[in-house]
């Protein structure tokens, strides 16, 4: 069968408009899936839009429409920019799809036949935009809402609830005997406390609005968004038609999620599974927010990022890699301008660019631009920093620690800049009796870019393969395994290299 992993980002709500956050969650989980295909894994990745609820069924109203199209037309918006970012997903799944009414209405169904799910009557302050309700002592001054400070409503009605409490002891234990089931650890201390302090029965079901998947019992009722949403991520891999395909890819390696759904992935979601007698996801990754230029991000402040004009202006790959490479994963980040240009002219154009225009121009001048034979000379430092920069990523990726996955490819690319300065090739090439230490030297240099190309592929794609053409392959290099390619020595002598061309021009601070 092989192995398998099987990673997920959130489903963005249709009513929201793609921002760095969305961009965020999304290349961070397109890295972890590109990398683990180059690792041999058979990898599934999903993203999806999140389509039902009263919000888009207000929105659709005002502009004139059916909520579904409404749904049509804004899904666009989401796809449209993950093909721009060059994300590999492998489906894009969508909460008003067929296959996901079946899916929800069969997780219902198990937990309606445990003995889960009964009629009550739900009272409290509810937000209309953040589809929540709070109680009395979590409102801010004023009754607003905790989450987005707009007002809040009182509201009561009846409602279908699911029994999360008689989940609680065992969601403790799980979590008690899994401490990397939620990451980051400060995260996942947030969850336990929370799951310590007693879990209350859920509303699941609303009558106050009509778009969204009525209750097969009780068609008066539409299923609330969290048990809606949530099941999206075992629809797509064949719940509950597709045994095999089920079986094969759940439960989930890794769902990768912005903190302020957390309690919804860690406690909500794993219960609902639990009373479905189905596996727990193995990992709920929540990482942090981007503030910009130092202020929170929002649309009455008109900061908020659009990843389509950045990436016009300074272009895709260095746009994934300063998300990836500013902040560790897991804290919260800054955006800004100067950041951004900074780490595009210094680690970009200069250490990188710089490196393999330098390294394929003497190529051209003293060799033809052939690969010169390596003769297994002065490539000690060389080698063993390629190699320890190749198993710390792995180690790295899987542990969604980008920051330093980006730091290990960038110490290597540091010793090179540094072994051309001792090593002075041009001087080499001045003295005929050091012709054997010129092609060494040279072909150390070549075979470390292979290995950065082959390292950069899931974080930069279009740079990575622009740099392995500059090498003389055809191929490639996403589909290259790391297991057959990631070992010293293997770029063959006498490859025919092309002329370099810059993989990142530097750019102008206009500020």
């Amino acid at each position: 069968m092989g192995k398998t992993f099987y990673v997920t980002t959130p489903i963005y709500y249709v009513n929201d408009v793609p921002h760095i956050g969305h961009a965020y969650t999304t290349i961070a989980a397109d890295v972890l899936a590109r990398y683990k295909r180059m690792a041999g894994y058979d990898c599934f990745f999903l993203t999806g839009t999140d389509e039902h609820g009263q919000k888009v069924e207000k929105a659709a109203r005002e502009s004139g429409e059916t909520p579904q199209e409404l749904a049509d037309r804004v899904v666009e918006r989401f796809k449209g920019l993950w093909k721009r970012l060059n994300i590999s997903n492998d489906d894009f799944i969508r909460t008003t799809q067929e296959r996901h009414k079946r899916a929800v209405l069969a997780l219902y169904q198990r937990a309606w036949e445990k003995g889960d799910i009964y009629l009550g009557e739900y009272e409290g302050w509810y937000c209309v935009p953040c589809e929540s309700f709070w109680t009395e002592t979590q409102l801010e001054e004023g009754r607003r809402c905790p989450s987005c400070g707009r007002p809040t409503e009182r509201v009561k009605e009846p409602s279908y609830f699911f029994r999360m409490s008689r989940y609680q002891e065992r969601l403790l234990r799980h979590l008690e005997s899994n401490p990397d089931f939620v990451q980051p650890p400060s995260r996942y201390n947030e969850i336990l406390n929370f799951v310590r302090g007693g879990l209350r029965d859920l509303s699941i079901s609303r009558t106050g609005f009509r778009w969204g998947i009525p209750l097969p019992n009780d068609p008066e009722h539409v299923l609330y968004v969290w048990f809606d949403a949530l099941t999206n991520y075992i629809t797509a891999v064949g719940f509950p038609d597709d045994r095999e395909r089920f079986e094969r890819y759940w439960p989930a390696d890794c769902h990768i999620i912005g903190k302020d759904i957390l309690r919804f992935h860690a406690v909500y979601w794993p219960t609902f599974l639990m009373s479905a007698d189905l596996p727990l996801p193995r990992r709920v990754f929540a990482h942090g927010w981007w503030t910009v230029e130092g202020k929170k991000m929002s649309k009455s402040a008109g900061n908020v990022v659009d990843p389509y004009q950045v990436t016009d202006e300074f272009g895709v790959d260095p746009f994934r890699y300063f998300l990836l490479r500013e902040v560790p994963f897991g804290l919260d980040g800054d955006f800004s301008r100067s950041a951004l240009v900074h780490r595009i002219n210094g680690d970009l154009a200069n250490d990188l660019g710089n490196l393999a225009s330098r390294v394929l121009a003497m190529t051209k001048r003293y060799f033809g631009g052939r690969v010169p034979p390596s003769h297994d000379l002065m490539d000690g430092q060389v080698r063993s920093q390629a190699e320890r920069s190749l198993k710390e990523l792995d180690r790295h990726i899987s542990d969604l620690a980008f920051q330093q996955a980006l730091t290990s490819i960038w110490d290597l690319v540091d010793l090179l800049n540094k072994y051309l300065d001792e090593t002075a090739p041009w001087g080499l090439a001045k003295d005929e009796g050091k012709r054997r230490e010129l092609e060494a030297v040279l072909y150390n240099c070549l075979e470390a870019l292979r290995l950065l190309a082959i390292m950069l592929s899931p974080f930069m794609p279009s740079a990575a393969q622009r740099l392995w053409e500059m090498l003389g392959f055809d191929s490639k290099v996403e589909e290259a395994r790391i297991e057959e390619v990631g070992r010293w020595g293997l770029l063959p002598e006498g490859q025919q290299t092309q002329p370099p061309s810059p993989l990142f021009p530097r750019v102008e601070d206009k500020g």
